[in-house]
């Protein structure tokens, strides 16, 4: 018993000495317990939807009007033929479509059943599935009121882009990339970084003539090249082994790829900078990079269907720009055309935190 007791003094100690792991280890629950609670959500909303009406009448705009009325659809616009999607498609500004018939009025007074085709983005098949049956219900429930006294007829065509076999690995595996990315580059620089503070390494290399940057590129440079190698093997076993496709240019892939691990490793080292222990620094790590990654980069769940707050919050988490590029390289075959502005905010992101990395350790030099 008395050797627990010492034992136990003896953590309370170095608990009380870094009252920034005492903060940390009390805030992490709450913080858990929040994020998980709102952004884990299997209910989907705000699905952004194109209509495609060539010859709106009244039957066309009622219909219209219960899509967007239902609080599970935003209509973000309306086009007269069904070739200007590709590129609302291809920029991901919608995630499904109502194509009316040319005919759809006239063949609700008619005989003939109205044609009527929904379009989905299969790279989230979970959100096209639960899109559909949403679609569906509506259309169920416009056929059941009937027009005119009489019940209304139609047919609904499901056609699913991008991912028609509704695989989930095409979901999960560009996702993946970004978690694992995140492990390597983020939480171990955090934690090899601090053991060095912690043994007196750093110190040595903070007064050396090397000057903060020159320290920065030295640390960045081999775990660059490891992730460079844990990338190409990612895509190698997408392909191989999950039959993921990959439609777009494998060089941008591999490019916007280290841009993602050149911004996590900055934040690994900004975290390392600021830590003084390897438990700050791997619960840092862990708050600041691997549940965001989790939860608020749309890797498993929705953005659109999370809480304002948190789709304010997903845009400063760089998995989130990273994941909508891997995503639309491999699924839809797309290049920078439609993949700049992500591309933009990485860079921007890249600069900011080695500026803030630099800056953190000159400040520690010259204390």
């Amino acid at each position: 018993m008395t050797a627990l007791a010492g034992l136990l003094r003896k953590e309370l100690f170095h608990i009380r000495r870094d009252r920034r792991t005492l903060v940390v280890i009390t805030l992490l629950p709450v913080l858990q317990v929040i994020l998980f609670g709102f952004a884990i959500r299997t209910d989907v909303d705000h699905v952004r939807i194109a209509i495609v009406d060539p010859a709106p009448d009244t039957a066309t705009l009622a219909l219209r009007a219960r899509f967007e009325g239902g609080g599970v659809f935003r209509i973000v616009a309306v086009r007269p033929r069904l070739d200007d999607l590709e590129t609302l498609f291809q920029s991901g500004d919608i995630q499904a479509a109502v194509v009316f018939g040319p005919r759809f009025a006239a063949d609700l007074r008619g005989e003939d059943a109205a044609r009527l085709l929904f379009v989905i983005d299969g790279t989230e098949p979970n959100t096209g599935a639960v899109a559909q049956a949403y679609a569906t219900g509506v259309v169920q429930r416009y056929e059941s009121e009937g027009t005119g006294g009489r019940a209304a007829r139609i047919v609904p065509e499901v056609r699913m882009r991008f991912n028609p076999t509704r695989e989930s690995s095409n979901l999960f595996v560009p996702g993946l990339m970004a978690f694992v990315l995140t492990i390597i580059s983020s939480l171990m620089t955090a934690i090899s970084l601090t053991r060095e503070k912690e043994t007196g390494t750093m110190e040595a290399l903070l007064v050396s003539p090397l000057r903060p940057w020159q320290i920065i590129a030295g640390k960045v440079a081999p775990y660059l090249a490891v992730g460079f190698i844990v990338i190409v093997g990612v895509i190698v076993e997408a392909r191989l082994v999950f039959d993921v496709p990959l439609r777009g240019s494998l060089p941008l892939l591999l490019f916007e790829g280290l841009l993602f691990i050149l911004v996590s490793l900055s934040l690994g080292i900004l975290i390392s900078a600021r830590t003084s222990s390897q438990r700050v620094a791997m619960m840092a790590a862990l708050v600041g990079t691997m549940l965001p990654t989790m939860l608020l980069s749309g890797f498993i769940f929705p953005i659109e269907s999370m809480p304002v707050p948190l789709r304010l919050l997903s845009l400063i988490v760089p998995a989130r720009w990273f994941v909508e590029v891997a995503r639309g390289i491999m699924l839809k075959g797309i290049g920078l055309a439609y993949l700049w502005p992500q591309t933009l905010v990485l860079v921007g992101m890249a600069l900011l935190l080695l500026t803030a990395s630099a800056r953190s350790f000159r400040e520690r030099l010259e204390t």
